[in-house]
């Protein structure tokens, strides 16, 4: 629908009604008029967008932006503070007492302002919202942080107790609560806080032991299939579901990537390139040639739909003339829901599946696993932080193999080098593509360079093969290879097959090449060139 289409009916809707400007009235009045005027075709649908855009925008210019207008409000608009995320606004007026609701807030703005994120300061207001709850509650009636000292907390932790929500989110909400005495302390928001405020580590529940949360594969099976696949309504939802399975993203990293996400490496490899937004920082993993046509085609389509194009892969469809706003990761679970109903997707025992984006990343992790990736490598893939002392163990030795990897000198079957630069910013993940090479297209001889995923158009005739690579450690190998291959061609040609002799010629001229190239390593002794 084209924008003219949805302004000038929204125009003629606002001048026909009693209000005599759009800020006149709030956004659910105007849209219960909407409805009442309207109704709900997908025409109309467009034009309430439009409307809501509109009124969001007027009450942006209206209200201003930035901490001095906001901060004084009990509810935050966060696009006013030009913080981006999925959650639009930030409520304080649930928390009871305004001696409580002030210091709340200065430490809602003080963590976002040290880079917390968005849902961290959700879980801190929360928590604020359920403690101030307790301390209006007229058996404590607090009537000041001067009265939340230790017996009152002992009191509220017999509370928290026989809290039905999961020992997580109880344990969440006692940190988040200590966070916050411990900065009024800090930062002197108020003295009379006493000193003996504090939650111990005694107090946190023992956290419940958690079952393996990646689906079956009979679920998994129904939902790669192609057929479903193509039951999404609309192409966007089908990419990023594909790239939620293919690459095991968190929902609000893959609903939040950019436009220009895809980079390659030296060998022509793909990668998603992407911004970890738990731990603030960009993140890289590589992904097949289904992924990357798939995320070319949505390019092409937000091209279409916005010329002036957005800097999002996913821009959100609605309310968005000018591309600015990403998808966010409601509207996308509100669409997986529907999809999976589409398709009937049920377990083993026949009953209906409800999946969350989030299982997707477990099963790209433990399909991995699975396969004997090592666990630095799916480290390195999902992009963690850190792990348990297996892994601990793992990094040390992978940053041992990976150093004699960079340090040896490699060859291509054209006895030419292969290079690999240790500090480039793709070095972290093509490591990890390399390794994963070696577990899943393991040779005898050396290694397969080819591109993570991709189908082998060589068989098992690596010695043709432009992807193969190979360092000083295989050299026995090869010389022995040769000598069997110098005997196969004596042979065919004593026996005239001259299809065989050819054939053994271009693997023994290949060869001959690589033990050269390898043996003219200047630098290296052959016996330390170890990259196993």
């Amino acid at each position: 629908m084209s924008h003219s289409s949805a302004v000038s009916p929204v125009i003629r809707l606002i001048a026909a009604s009693e209000a005599g400007s759009l800020l006149e009235w709030p956004m659910e009045q105007w849209s219960e008029h909407f409805a009442a005027m309207r109704g709900a075709s997908h025409d109309q649908i467009g034009q309430l967008a439009f409307l809501r855009y509109a009124h969001e925008h007027l009450e942006d210019l209206a209200c201003g932006s930035g901490w001095e207008s906001e901060f004084p409000r009990d509810v935050w608009v966060l696009r006013r503070l030009g913080i981006e995320g999925t959650r639009a606004r930030l409520r304080f007026d649930r928390i009871a007492q305004p001696w409580l609701r002030e210091p709340a807030k200065r430490f809602v703005r003080w963590r976002l302002s040290i880079g917390r994120s968005i849902n961290q300061a959700v879980v801190d207001i929360l928590a604020l919202n359920r403690f101030s709850g307790f301390l209006a509650d007229p058996r404590v009636a607090a009537g000041g942080l001067v009265a939340v000292d230790r017996k009152v907390l002992e009191r509220y932790l017999a509370d928290l107790a026989v809290d039905p929500r999961s020992t997580h989110s109880r344990g969440r909400g006692i940190g988040s609560l200590n966070a916050f005495f411990h900065a009024v302390r800090r930062h002197g928001w108020d003295e009379t806080l006493p000193a003996n405020a504090t939650f111990y580590p005694d107090d946190f529940p023992r956290p419940d032991k958690r079952l393996p949360r990646a689906p079956a594969e009979q679920v998994m099976a129904q939902v790669e299939q192609s057929a479903n696949l193509d039951r999404w309504h609309n192409p966007e939802g089908r990419v990023l579901t594909l790239v939620l399975m293919r690459c095991g993203l968190r929902v609000g990293d893959a609903c939040n990537l950019a436009f220009d996400c895809i980079v390659r490496d030296a060998d022509g490899a793909a990668y998603l390139r992407y911004l970890n937004r738990k731990m603030k920082r960009e993140a890289l993993v590589p992904i097949n040639e289904e992924v990357e046509g798939e995320i070319t085609a949505q390019q092409q389509r937000v091209l279409e739909r916005w010329p002036g194009g957005s800097r999002w892969l996913f821009p959100a469809p609605r309310m968005n003339p000018d591309g600015t706003r990403p998808l966010t990761t409601h509207s996308y679970r509100g669409q997986l829901d529907l999809w999976l109903e589409r398709c009937d997707v049920r377990d083993e025992h026949g009953r209906a599946v409800h999946l969350t984006p989030y299982q997707w990343r477990h099963t790209f992790g433990t399909r991995l696993i699975n396969r004997d990736v090592p666990q630095e490598v799916v480290r390195v893939l999902l992009d963690h932080s850190s792990g348990e002392m297996t892994a601990h163990y793992a990094r040390l030795q992978d940053t041992t193999v990976r150093r004699h990897w960079e340090k040896a000198r490699k060859v291509n079957i054209k006895g030419e080098s292969v290079t690999v630069d240790p500090d480039g910013p793709l070095a972290e993940a093509t490591w990890a593509k390399q390794r994963l090479g070696r577990v899943t297209q393991a040779l005898p001889n050396g290694y397969c360079g080819l591109p993570v995923q991709k189908t082998c158009p060589h068989a098992n005739a690596c010695l043709t093969c432009p992807m193969f690579v190979s360092t000083p450690e295989f050299l026995p190998q090869h010389r022995e290879q040769r000598q069997q291959l110098l005997q196969i061609v004596s042979a065919a040609e004593a026996r005239s097959q001259v299809r065989v002799a050819e054939m053994n010629r271009q693997v023994l001229s290949n060869l001959e090449k690589i033990i050269t190239g390898l043996k003219s390593d200047p630098g290296q002794p052959e016996a330390t060139a170890d990259a196993s």
